[in-house]
């Protein structure tokens, strides 16, 4: 894809608890895979690829941070800059979820664009014993005014949406990015709506 054809450049960040999924997220999203081992990621993970979103064709680079508590100041700089961010739980571990407050706060500290786009996303929606319900996640995204949907990295379910839905809401923040953007971006549409998996804002 030649890079003239790409209209910008955004920078995501993947952040929560360690073992939460979020390399598991990126891995489906990029690579289309999932590895049932994945270990720990160590300091920070970088990944690009390059969407279509409703014509526009958008670069993300995304970075996957650690959520051990020995890499937080190493991860803190990568805040900076960024135009959207990912924080995700794991609908079966209710700590994770509890953490939320923690990194959205951190990101309160260290993050440079005021307005950047936050995304709540509950993970492993597959495996039994939840211990987040929906609603939780669903209230507490409106709460915090953050978009939201349920996923799971091993079936597929909300991957893609998440990112689709991140990537469309920062190109509708003009103030992100001045006048470099796409013009006339329509918003693109959750095909499950507001559903079970929890899709809102």
């Amino acid at each position: 894809m030649a890079e003239d054809e790409v209209v910008t450049t955004l920078k995501l960040l993947v952040i929560g608890d360690s073992g939460v999924g979020k390399s598991s997220l990126l891995m489906r999203f990029i690579e289309n895979s999932f590895d049932e081992d994945q270990g720990p990621t160590i300091g920070v993970d970088f990944k690009s690829t390059v969407i279509d979103v409703q014509g526009n064709k958008v670069k993300l680079t995304i970075w996957d941070t650690a959520g051990q508590e020995r890499f937080r100041t190493l991860t803190a700089s990568y805040y900076r800059g960024a135009h959207g961010v990912i924080l995700v739980y794991d609908t079966t571990d209710r700590a994770s979820f509890d953490h939320i407050t923690m990194w959205l706060n951190e990101l309160e500290v260290y993050a440079t664009n005021a307005n950047i786009v936050k995304m709540l996303v509950g993970n492993k929606i597959d495996k039994p014993g939840r211990d987040v319900t929906t609603k939780e996640g669903t209230e507490f995204a409106r709460d915090k005014a953050m978009l939201f949907i349920e996923a799971s990295a091993k079936d597929t379910r909300g991957v893609k949406q998440a990112f689709d839905e991140v990537t469309q809401k920062i190109l509708d923040t003009p103030d992100l990015w001045g006048d470099k953007g796409p013009k006339d971006t329509a918003n693109l549409t959750n095909s499950n709506g507001d559903d079970e998996q929890g899709y809102c804002c």
